[in-house]
């Protein structure tokens, strides 16, 4: 009974991830195909390379027109992307970012979804540094948290950090603590965010790689079965 259970669970540790990672792509790939519009390839395009004026080669030129449409939007963003990357490292592209955050700090509903977004974004996309170095605070009496030193003071010395709430780092607390009342951590903060997001259940000092994994311990039955046997014989013998 205890084996197939553990097989189970080694099975569901495998494919759980492939599965939900299968799943993410898959809606993506539905929500840029619902996006993409018409006009980048017709199906009626394709006629020459799938000739044929039955229900299956229609469909077959809409599936692939579709795909095409999705592959020319994503490279399309990709590049955008990486050009006003480029651009945020020159000083054109730091005085545009200056003009969008005014003109969007000036309308009081897109403020605070531009506000939360762009630090989302921040959050989940920039480098470790934004993050300075992750910290313990006690909140409570004998309760810490994980928190984020994020390099700022206020005027009375006391250090900003940001609190995440798990398993959605993108939410949190932004606290003010006494330099006292924190206490360092040694680790970095991919192992403090991976605790952060796993809800707890992560383990942090796991090696990540190839080494990293659950360790399943493999029992013969059989095998076992047959030598509790021969140890008994032995024991009669005696």
């Amino acid at each position: 009974m205890a084996s197939w259970k553990r097989d189970f669970a080694s099975g569901l540790i495998v494919l759980g991830p492939i599965l939900v990672t299968l799943y993410v792509i898959y809606w993506l790939y539905g929500l840029v195909a619902g996006l993409t519009p018409g006009l980048i390839l017709q199906p009626e395009a394709l006629e020459p390379f799938i000739p044929g004026t039955g229900e299956q080669a229609q469909q077959t030129r809409e599936q692939l027109a579709q795909f095409l449409r999705v592959v020319v939007a994503l490279t399309v963003f990709t590049i955008l992307t990486f050009s006003i990357g480029y651009l945020m490292r020159t000083t054109v592209g730091g005085l545009v970012e200056r003009v969008v955050d005014n003109v969007a700090n000036r309308v009081p509903v897109m403020r605070v979804v531009y506000n939360a977004s762009k630090m989302a974004a921040e959050t989940a996309f920039g480098e470790q540094d934004s993050l300075q170095k992750p910290v313990k605070i006690e909140t409570w009496n004998g309760l810490r948290m994980t928190a984020f030193k994020t390099g700022k003071v206020t005027d009375d010395g006391r250090e900003v950090l940001f609190l995440p709430t798990s398993p959605n780092i993108t939410t949190g607390f932004v606290v003010e603590v006494e330099s006292d009342r924190i206490t360092e951590l040694d680790e970095d903060v991919e192992d403090a965010l991976t605790r952060v997001l796993s809800a707890g259940f992560g383990d942090a000092s796991r090696n990540r790689g190839m080494d990293a994994g659950v360790s399943i311990d493999v029992v013969d039955e059989t095998n076992a079965g047959s030598l509790e046997d021969a140890g008994t014989e032995r024991a009669d013998d005696d």
